[in-house]
């Protein structure tokens, strides 16, 4: 403030200061003052001297506070105004590290080997020998069936079987002594064979009384109580083998040149959150589906551990890495429908970058050109940029005053 205007405001209080005794006076008390100069002023005037004085001590103030005002907003420096219209904004730094390319998608997990047992021949379950859940190894004996008839059957056939050999050796030695027909001794030996047949087929019928397991497994599901009546071809038993665990995935012709047998596969199961399983690709179909335009991926995993067959997880096949490639936070991108760009910060500006893209994987995008590795791209605030904003990188003033502190404070540590 100048020595002008410090002499106006002092100006202003004296003549504040006298009359504002001599109205206060005259519109509340109307006393007469002493002086009788101001007692003819106020008899001529009146109230209206009052107002006119009241209307000069607002005006001045009014006028003293815009001028104040209109000097603190003057008094602002450029890079504090600058400041001020700076967009908050988050940045991350173009760094290396190692990506992948690769293929995802989603499979149920299935058993490579599965049996539904069924009954090959009729009868009354006399016995069930193994419950759900339960391992089985291959031949073991599952359930027993009522095995009477078949005994019999097993008897008859080979009593006519023993008839019919020794009518064959009897014929055999009168046709040396001519008593015989060579076709009569043909004739016995094509029954004879035929009656073997007949007992060979009877014993097997008596052996389908004890169903065994096809193959080694896990009882999945029993259909079958002791007492049921079973009858001939129905399931009663589902076993499956869950030591390898296959998913397939129908994937688009494209990649057909990308996938081989023997890649690694890994795998999320929402049935075992956080926890990831690593397997195979096992088979790729040689030709693609003339419908769909996909080919068939058969992937494995070992069923030891505690995946199991039925569940359903996401599949991710690498066919490619990159140890050392520039890459930056996917949240980069700017979303604008244009070729790939992302917002630079250079010397506290927005800089519009496009570029080259690589790989994608795990929130992260390979840069094959337009950075450097250091380079500081905006991942939030972006939608508020534009070419050439001013930006306030967030956290960054934070990160420079404790460096700045840090050597002072080990100073006082020291002394």
């Amino acid at each position: 403030m100048g020595d002008s205007q410090i002499r106006h405001t002092h100006d202003l209080w004296r003549m504040v200061s006298m009359w504002g005794g001599a109205i206060l006076c005259y519109n509340t008390t109307q006393c007469i003052p002493r002086d009788l100069t101001m007692s003819r002023f106020f008899s001529q005037h009146g109230r209206t001297g009052s107002c006119a004085a009241a209307l000069l001590i607002s005006t001045s103030l009014l006028l003293g506070g815009c001028k104040a005002g209109g000097e603190e907003a003057q008094a602002k420096t450029p890079d504090e105004q600058k400041a001020a219209d700076a967009v908050p904004v988050e940045v991350a730094k173009a760094e290396r590290r190692a990506i992948a390319a690769s293929y995802t998608g989603t499979a149920a997990l299935e058993p490579r080997a599965e049996s539904q047992v069924v009954a090959k021949t009729s009868g009354v379950a006399l016995a069930v020998l193994v419950e759900e859940g339960q391992l089985v190894r291959a031949g073991q004996p599952l359930v027993r069936l009522d095995p009477d008839r078949a005994r019999l059957s097993v008897a008859q056939s080979e009593a006519q079987m023993r008839k019919l050999e020794n009518s064959y050796h009897r014929a055999e030695k009168l046709v040396q002594q001519q008593l015989v027909s060579a076709a009569d001794v043909d004739q016995l030996r094509y029954d004879l064979e035929n009656a073997r047949a007949m007992y060979r087929m009877a014993t097997l019928e008596l052996s389908y009384t004890t169903v065994v397991a096809p193959i080694s497994g896990v009882v999945a599901s029993r259909d079958i109580k002791p007492g049921n009546f079973v009858q001939i071809n129905s399931p009663i038993i589902r076993i499956v083998d869950s030591a390898q665990l296959e998913a397939t995935l129908n994937v688009p012709e494209r990649e057909i040149a990308k996938l081989k047998p023997g890649q690694a596969v890994s795998l999320q199961v929402d049935a075992l959150p956080g926890k990831p399983f690593t397997g195979t690709v096992d088979r790729v179909a040689p030709v693609v589906d003339n419908g769909t335009g996909t080919f068939r991926v058969v992937t494995t995993f070992s069923g030891e551990e505690a995946l199991q067959a039925g569940m359903f997880g996401r599949l991710s096949i690498n066919y490619d890495q990159r140890a050392d490639a520039l890459v930056v936070p996917r949240t980069a991108l700017l979303e604008d429908g244009g070729k790939p760009a992302v917002y630079v910060v250079r010397d506290g500006k927005a800089v519009r970058t496009e570029l080259a893209l690589g790989y994608d994987d795990a929130g992260f995008i390979e840069v094959r050109n337009g950075l450097k590795q250091g380079d500081e791209v905006v991942i939030a605030g972006k939608a508020a940029l534009r070419e050439g904003s001013a930006v306030q990188v967030i956290g960054k003033e934070k990160a420079v005053a404790a460096a700045a502190k840090a050597p002072a404070a080990a100073q006082a540590t020291k002394q």
